[in-house]
């Protein structure tokens, strides 16, 4: 979530949400919070080709340089003007955390970003559920002949070792290997759904914008994505009442599989102050 001010009348916030939640349906005012996600591969492209054609390796470094964060930061402006007249964006790529620095060079001014975090277990469980929704549907992460994810434990163990989930770990640990986690904003999932009003104060006040009155009874789902593109039908629906829910990963994922996370991931567990249980 980015406070920076890139034009003289709007701030683009970039939300780097999940692992594992988002802040999509809480709905900040005078905010555009969709059609954000695809920004960031538009500026991992250009930066390839900056980085690798020779029309750009031929020319004078510095030079070079100073016109490619120009381009990005023109591109950016331009991209969120032709989507919205809004003076606020929420881009909600989860890829910003990890790139403090590139957005930082782009701007040249340290960014604002919120990281929304949930129980690993029960982001694991989710995982799961959204699998078993669909049993008419080809699921990519099920492959019978070579014996991967076809039980629950493997799929477990598969989410946490790929993306989205397994990449999203790296980046946290890359994130506070960097000390960028001093200056990221993170907010518990749990924390929100049980305390919304309070937990979006401290949102408001780390962005630095004006607070909005929320409606936690009946929250509308302004953004769409076609989530067949994401292989999960389902997968950025929302519900209208923001509530906390019950934690079912131990009946969901099985004692194996929760012994395996609460082990190998204890790091995460400690860092955001979630529960280990013996099971």
């Amino acid at each position: 979530m980015s406070g920076v001010e890139t034009t003289r009348h709007r701030k683009w916030v970039a939300f780097r949400s999940r692992p594992f939640a988002t802040l999509r349906n809480i709905t900040l005012m005078d905010t555009e919070a969709g059609h954000l996600l695809a920004v960031l591969e538009l500026i991992f492209g250009a930066r390839l080709n900056y980085t690798n054609s020779p029309e750009f390796k031929a020319q004078d470094d510095a030079a070079m340089k100073k016109a490619f964060l120009a381009f990005s930061r023109a591109g950016m402006e331009a991209y969120f003007k032709a989507l919205t007249d809004k003076p606020y964006v929420v881009d909600k790529s989860r890829g910003w955390g990890v790139h403090f620095d590139l957005l930082s060079l782009i701007f040249d001014e340290e960014p604002k970003i919120v990281c929304l975090v949930r129980d690993l277990r029960q982001i694991l469980a989710s995982m799961e559920k959204k699998f078993r929704q669909n049993p008419d549907k080809h699921r990519p992460i099920e492959n019978h002949n070579n014996l991967s994810g076809i039980t629950t434990f493997k799929r477990a163990v598969m989410h946490l070792q790929t993306p989205p989930v397994g990449l999203a770990l790296d980046r946290l640990i890359e994130i506070h290997q960097r000390g960028w986690d001093k200056k990221i904003l993170f907010i518990r999932y749990e924390d929100l759904a049980a305390q919304p009003k309070q937990t979006l104060q401290k949102v408001y006040a780390y962005l630095g914008v004006p607070e909005f009155q929320h409606n936690f009874q009946d929250v509308a789902q302004v953004t769409q994505e076609d989530d067949q593109a994401y292989g999960i039908p389902g997968l950025h629906a929302i519900r209208p009442k923001v509530e906390p829910l019950t934690n079912d990963y131990l009946s969901v994922l099985g004692p194996d599989a929760v012994r395996f996370v609460q082990s190998n991931f204890a790091w995460y567990f400690s860092l955001f102050g979630y529960q280990v249980k013996t099971v």
